[in-house]
């Protein structure tokens, strides 16, 4: 099921038709989140949807951090808070999963995003509860939890790197979920309508996290060369993804939409 939502945009708040010197309040969004969200370097879904005409009436606010876990969502609560929004859309989690997976990547992130303990579904758990209770406590913005699109493009694998991943990302799904459900907030079933698309027809697995590939896309191939995500994402093989991590437009505008249908029962 999909929540009730309101939201913002850059735009010039749209006119009241009877009377065109009364400008209309636009509804904030706020959106938070990391990489995915933030969308720098890769499909900007917020930008699609602040792009559409039916969306005037919104001024989106991207609060998307690159890298962040929920661990640091959270501690970003007052910066969702100050924007006063009348919704807030949260897509988080994807990180915490990889830093579970990928043991060189948890050393990474436990220096750079000063995690306290290692990541875990239970902590996962525990950060996203707080923010919505957080959130119902100090707004009254109507909120929606988004699950997590999963990272690589093959859903059967047997890959044991892949084979993990497929099975962390089902497990916070169903935390999602049930928190949506236990804390009456909205759902947004990304990784439902993802996963449908990559059984429907399997891709490549995931199953090595390089550094040095994700700068090679981002700096070389995109700002050096001037290439397009889509691009990109061909020369790597992929369907959904640029990488087998972060989404292209076929796989970012699935959010779009189901975001989009959100907007609309707001």
């Amino acid at each position: 099921m999909i929540g009730r939502v309101k939201s913002w945009s850059e735009k010039t708040p749209t006119m009241d038709a009877a009377n065109p010197q009364s400008a209309v309040k636009p509804l904030i969004v706020a959106c938070l989140g990391s990489s995915t969200t933030a969308s720098r370097g890769i499909f900007n879904w917020i930008a699609e949807l602040e792009k559409r005409l039916r969306n005037q009436r919104f001024r989106f606010v991207n609060l998307g951090v690159g890298g962040d876990l929920s661990y640091n969502a959270l501690g970003r609560l007052p910066e969702v808070v100050a924007c006063r929004p009348d919704l807030v859309v949260i897509l988080i989690g994807a990180n915490d999963i990889l830093a579970q997976v990928f043991p060189r990547l948890h050393r990474f992130y436990r220096r750079w995003k000063r995690l306290p303990q290692a990541p875990s579904a239970e902590w996962f758990q525990q950060n996203l509860r707080e923010i919505v209770r957080g959130l119902k406590a100090q707004t009254s913005a109507a909120i929606a939890l988004a699950s997590l699109a999963q990272v690589g493009e093959a859903p059967d694998s047997s890959h044991p790197v892949q084979a993990e991943l497929n099975r962390q990302f089902e497990q916070y799904r169903e935390i999602i979920q049930t928190i949506a459900r236990e804390e009456g907030v909205g759902y947004i079933p990304f990784y439902e309508r993802f996963h449908e698309q990559i059984v429907a027809a399997p891709g490549r697995a995931f199953t090595r996290f390089r550094f040095a590939s994700f700068y090679r896309d981002y700096i070389f191939r995109e700002f050096i060369l001037g290439l397009s995500v889509d691009a990109i994402a061909r020369l790597n093989r992929w369907r959904f993804h640029i990488d087998g991590v972060h989404l292209n437009s076929r796989g970012g505008m699935i959010l779009a939409e189901l975001v989009q249908a959100f907007l609309e029962e707001s």
